[in-house]
């Protein structure tokens, strides 16, 4: 490998570090996510621009996280910021219905397709929530399958088998269990949801077989990105029927969150005429803040970006840069290794097995790569350092050097993590840990 093993300059904390002590006090974990906590080393940002961010002490990197995916143009987009500035002057909520809104609306019906109607949320755990819901109340069945791994969200009938360390807790690989991530999710609750395996449809055949009389629906992400973006075996979604446009595929029921805004707090569901009509007579929904005019702006202006530009296929084309410079870094190492995912939403697996559903996750050299995205940090980039998450990619990123100086940081991390590993200190080999990755990837 090219490039230079020596140790990067520390970042700045200490207004951070500050901040944590002043937000720890009002805030569980000084953040308003759990996946924002990071004890001691959680970020607390100043700014964003295209594809960079600015922490609160003047670090600045190339953003790789976008905001867990929907700052799909870039931070501060004039031409999205701009028009919603425009309209929210004319104010923002109202608790009736705007143009904005409808707009919006005909614009995820124009560019899928084949969705029919379609309501505005404020979040994607809304969204889920709400065709829960509706495939219940159409089908008249209480039960959902849902995939192991996958994420849809917050909301209790969500939080079954999504994220756990270690496999086991899944249960049996021919008889998954449901797993409640975390506590205060009701049995009740936890019982309508069936786990099922990515990618194993004889699985999936067997279970319906069983208990097709008690399910509604399937909820499935296209990709599962809460393992690197896994992607769906050959044939596996025409015999599941659950993706849209990209696996040439029609849903009866889809969620779309906030990328349709480029980040603004905005969501939407919808799919067939003849479920979404059970809509306002029969199935419940609602919401304060939904189809609000920052978010309803927001969604028509980067809904029409991306129907008259070339912005998507930019963001693919900037992710596949990406990824040739991250595979000339690997193949250079001699690390097995295998993307995942698609060029705008990919991750890096180091593993010689070709991973298709999140138990798979579990034989990757994950200590390795929560290594290096931590030294990636100090070097100038951020992904996301757990090696379940993706590397996100916007629009911007191709407008400047921001892709030579994340496959520099990657690279340099990458032997530093080695160099560790060689001395028998990455402490990553001996407990996963956001901390501790650090002080091993660059002593």
């Amino acid at each position: 490998m090219s490039g230079t093993s020596n140790t990067p300059s520390p970042l700045r904390r200490a207004r951070q570090l500050e901040m944590y002590r002043r937000a720890i006090r009002t805030l569980p974990g000084g953040a308003n996510s759990n996946f924002r906590a990071w004890g001691e080393d959680t970020i607390y940002v100043d700014r964003g621009k295209g594809g960079r961010v600015w922490d609160i002490d003047g670090n600045e990197f190339v953003d790789l996280r976008m905001g867990y995916g929907p700052v799909i143009l870039g931070h501060g987009d004039e031409r999205v910021d701009d028009y919603v500035n425009g309209r929210m002057r004319q104010g923002v909520s109202f608790s009736l219905t705007s143009e904005d809104e409808v707009r919006a609306l005909e614009l995820v019906c124009e560019l899928t397709g084949w969705v029919e109607m379609a309501r505005m949320t404020v979040s994607g755990t809304e969204a889920t929530m709400h065709l829960m819901r509706l495939a219940r109340a159409f089908t008249g069945k209480d039960k959902i399958v849902k995939f192991e791994g996958q994420y849809h969200g917050l909301h209790d009938y969500a939080l079954i088998s999504v994220s756990p360390n270690n496999m086991a807790d899944l249960g049996d690989a021919d008889n998954p269990v449901g797993l409640a991530w975390g506590r205060g999710i009701p049995n009740a609750v936890a019982n309508t949801i069936i786990p099922a395996r990515f990618n194993n449809i004889e699985r999936l055949r067997r279970l319906f077989e069983m208990q097709g009389h008690e399910i509604a629906a399937v909820i499935v992400e296209p990709v599962l990105g809460n393992a690197q973006g896994i992607l769906p075996q050959e044939g596996f979604h025409k015999a599941l029927r659950g993706a849209a446009e990209y696996f040439g595929i029609t849903p009866d029921l889809a969620s779309f969150a906030k990328a349709m805004g480029n980040g603004y707090p905005a969501a939407a569901f919808g799919g067939r005429r003849d479920i979404m009509s059970l809509l306002p007579d029969k199935v419940s929904h609602g919401g304060t803040y939904a189809g609000n005019r920052v978010a309803a702006a927001a969604v028509v202006k980067t809904l029409e970006i991306i129907r008259d530009t070339d912005a998507l296929e930019t963001v693919h084309r900037t992710g596949r840069r990406i990824q040739d410079g991250l595979r000339e870094v690997v193949n250079e190492a001699g690390l097995p290794f295998h993307f995942t995912g698609h060029p705008s939403m990919f991750g890096i697996m180091f593993t010689e097995k070709v991973a298709t559903e999140y138990r798979d996750w579990a034989d990757t050299d994950h200590a390795l790569y929560d290594a290096v995205a931590v030294g990636m940090q100090v070097r100038g980039a951020m992904p996301e350092p757990d090696s379940r998450e993706p590397w996100f990619v916007c629009e911007a990123h191709a407008k400047d050097d921001s892709v030579d100086i994340a496959v520099s940081a990657f690279e340099e991390s990458l032997k530093a993590a080695l160099d560790a590993r060689a001395r028998g200190k990455l402490a990553g080999d001996r407990a996963l840990g956001f901390g501790s990755a650090v002080g091993a990837a660059d002593e």
